[in-house]
């Protein structure tokens, strides 16, 4: 494919409260085995975009490591590759990635040394697939300056934490409204940009020289009547997983068959890191319905509606229900966990309670000395 592939992976947000103190939103784990990045990783793999940036910065150690090698998604072998890149103290900048155009501008040169005449960019907490080949076929169909992929949302769903827009008959953005107080659109953008890659550079040029550095609201926004800037229909499933809540909905949704079979089992495939571990084990007084119990996990109890992470431990007479237990928990015995998220490596202890509600889930987190010297 004629681009190169940018995947934001630096942001946090508060929505995710306890769960973004140890990683990035991008390395959150989802449906068992995957991190989030790994969904925007395997559309570039699919759609044969082989040289790939990843802007990484809050928290990113879980990420970088995630990262460490390009052979999961078969990026480069003899041409291109998977490229991590951090903030870096130079000649020129010593500051953090300030937004997500400073984050580009930072790394321009990856951009200047490319050849491929266009750019996708993504966001790395994205749950989708799309062929972003589509995309660019209708972004130059249209002759846009720039493609935003969106999608349209229920009427129930709260669209205020995105970036709302209104499209004209012609599939024009007329109107971009980042985050409103009041959505008078029920149409997001995705986070899923095409753009050709000299116009890209000029742009985040000017950016800098204006000392700006949000690629939304100092670009998209700003430039709506002056740049053609097209919407892309997205019919499929997507889903952003920054909020405690749209994380816990997300990860449930992989519950349903048919969201299980248009991820796991249609083409193309999902890709991810692979850690050599035993199959999980059920024990005898083991009592599993509709749950994803993850490789190297041990169930003795009951498991009802919820996703058991690699490594998780459930204890004798446990019962865990609408649940998400994250890696490497160790759950005791006579233990009830319910509409809950455990954060990862915890120990809860035995003949304890933790109970939230499907409207206020709750994070349990241990602050216990399992791994302690």
């Amino acid at each position: 494919m004629r681009a190169i592939g940018i995947v934001l992976a630096g942001g946090n947000s508060k929505r995710m409260r306890e769960l973004s103190n140890k990683r990035a939103i991008s390395a959150m784990p989802i449906a068992g085995s995957y991190r989030s990045i790994d969904f925007a990783l395997s559309n570039m793999t699919n759609s044969h975009i082989q040289n790939v940036a990843v802007f990484t910065q809050y928290n990113s150690r879980s990420l970088n490591l995630h990262l460490s090698s390009s052979k999961w998604w078969d990026f480069g072998r003899k041409q291109g590759g998977l490229f991590v890149f951090t903030p870096t103290i130079t000649a020129e900048s010593s500051d953090w990635y300030r937004g997500t155009a400073d984050a580009l501008y930072q790394n321009l040169n990856f951009l200047k040394s490319s050849h491929e005449p266009y750019v996708v960019i993504a966001a790395g907490d994205g749950i989708y697939k799309l062929d972003y080949g589509k995309v660019l076929e209708y972004h130059i169909e249209k002759k846009a300056d720039i493609t935003v992929v969106c999608k349209t949302m229920s009427q129930d769903e709260d669209v205020t934490r995105f970036g709302v827009v209104k499209v004209n008959d012609d599939g024009r953005i007329i109107d971009f409204e980042e985050k409103p107080m009041v959505a008078t659109s029920n149409t997001i953008s995705c986070g899923i940009y095409v753009i050709r890659r000299r116009q890209l550079i000029e742009l985040i040029e000017r950016c800098a020289a204006e000392d700006r550095y949000d690629f939304v609201k100092d670009i998209l926004v700003r430039y709506k009547n002056l740049k053609r800037i097209y919407a892309y229909k997205m019919d499929g499933y997507w889903s952003n997983i920054a909020s405690v809540d749209s994380y816990y909905k997300t990860n449930m949704d992989f519950l349903k068959p048919e969201v299980r079979d248009y991820f796991f089992k249609q083409y193309p495939e999902i890709y991810s890191k692979i850690d050599d571990l035993p199959p999980a084990k059920y024990n005898p007084g083991a009592n599993v319905k509709n749950s994803l119990i993850s490789s190297g996990s041990i169930v003795n109890g009951v498991v009802e509606n919820s996703i058991l992470f690699k490594k998780a431990y459930v204890g004798n007479n446990c019962v865990i229900k609408n649940s998400i237990i994250l890696n490497d928990v160790y759950i005791g015995d006579n233990t009830v966990i319910e509409n809950c998220i455990v954060e990862s490596r915890d120990t809860i202890r035995a003949n304890t309670t933790h109970i939230g509600t499907p409207d206020d889930i709750k994070i349990v987190l241990e602050k216990n000395e399992r791994y302690t010297l």
